[in-house]
């Protein structure tokens, strides 16, 4: 069982990096002074391993290993409790028919409906560990960000107290596009606190960085980093409500970013890729482009998440048709 819960941000390493109080200015100074992206490279080497193909002896891990990283995700104004309870249901049972199916690691869904997540985990409520079934909750007026901080903590807090066990708050991209990097990093800091439980732990942070509003790789890489050096547990690409979402390219260079914080640092940092990842085959690629890139140690649910809400479907089909060698009915699996 491993526990996910970590120290309040900003990470001490952050105050030695700026030998000192972390400024506006330092940070402005620090960020802009990483190395550009050579966009190029980037796009050749996510495209190669875009091709890689893995053996059919490895196909049932690999469908297993992607159930088992999935925030099985609802954000729907529409959303009901009956709707959330159902989520949850299938979180626990992907497939009725099998009952060797992995369950999936987390349910995510809206403040308001965290209660009736966690009632209907019931036992299988994982509360923080990778030994069942988390709750995510996005917090801090998603998708746009567009509110006060005041309100932004509000939000968060009422979903930790509810009993979310993650948070996956977004960024002022307006601030942080502005150049405002000191802002944004000291919401992070105070949303971290916010995460806050009564006996001292801290739900998971999720730092959500909306990708396709960055505009360019180089945004991607300094708002990875400056969400890293706030106290972010994970940096997730997208809301899903933004076009484009997760892609590889930019998944690679969140992970490379992980990747070279904890060689710094020696701490792990996860990724998550949410929006746009439909198919078994597309998942796959990103499994390949984790293992080459920070090591297998990341294919588990703390470090490493798929955001999705149809993917799991097809991983179910995908999964049926090695079992069985042909495909079942629409009627197979869910409506989501």
């Amino acid at each position: 069982m491993t526990d996910i819960t970590q120290a309040v941000a900003p990470r001490a390493t952050a105050l030695e990096l700026f030998d000192g109080p972390v400024t506006d200015a330092n940070l402005r100074r620090y960020l802009e002074g990483i190395p550009g992206v050579d966009a190029v490279g980037l796009e050749q080497r996510a495209a190669g391993l875009g091709t890689r193909s893995i053996k059919t002896t490895s196909k049932k891990w690999a469908l297993d290993t992607i159930i088992g990283l999935i925030d099985l995700t609802t954000l729907e104004g529409a959303d009901t409790p009956g709707k959330v309870r159902s989520l949850v249901a299938k979180a626990i049972t992907p497939d009725a028919t099998d009952a060797s199916t992995p369950r999936v690691a987390a349910v995510c869904v809206y403040g308001d409906m965290v209660p009736y997540a966690v009632e209907a985990l019931g036992a299988h409520h994982a509360k923080g560990t990778d030994s069942g079934i988390n709750v995510a909750a996005v917090a801090t007026a998603f998708p746009s960000g567009r509110a006060s901080l005041a309100i932004k903590l509000s939000d968060t807090a009422d979903a930790v107290d509810a009993g979310a066990d993650e948070i996956d708050m977004v960024i002022d991209r307006g601030a942080f596009l502005a150049g405002r990097y000191g802002q944004v990093f000291d919401e992070i800091v105070a949303v971290k606190e916010a995460c806050r439980r009564a006996d001292g732990t801290y739900a998971h942070l999720k730092v959500i960085l909306e990708t396709g509003e960055l505009n360019t790789y180089d945004n991607v890489r300094r708002a990875s980093w400056l969400s890293i050096l706030a106290g972010g547990d994970f940096i997730k690409t997208s809301t899903g409500k933004v076009s484009p979402a997760a892609t590889l390219p930019v998944t690679l260079l969140m992970l490379e970013v992980v990747r070279d914080w904890h060689r710094l640092t020696g701490e792990k940092i996860g990724v998550k890729p949410a929006g746009g990842i439909r198919t078994s085959k597309d998942a796959i690629k990103y499994l390949v482009t984790v293992a080459e890139t920070v090591g297998e140690d990341w294919l588990q649910p703390h470090l490493f998440r798929f955001g999705a809400s149809s993917l799991l479907n097809d991983v179910l089909l995908q999964r049926q048709k090695m079992t069985t060698g042909h495909y079942s009915g629409a009627d197979y699996v869910t409506i989501d």
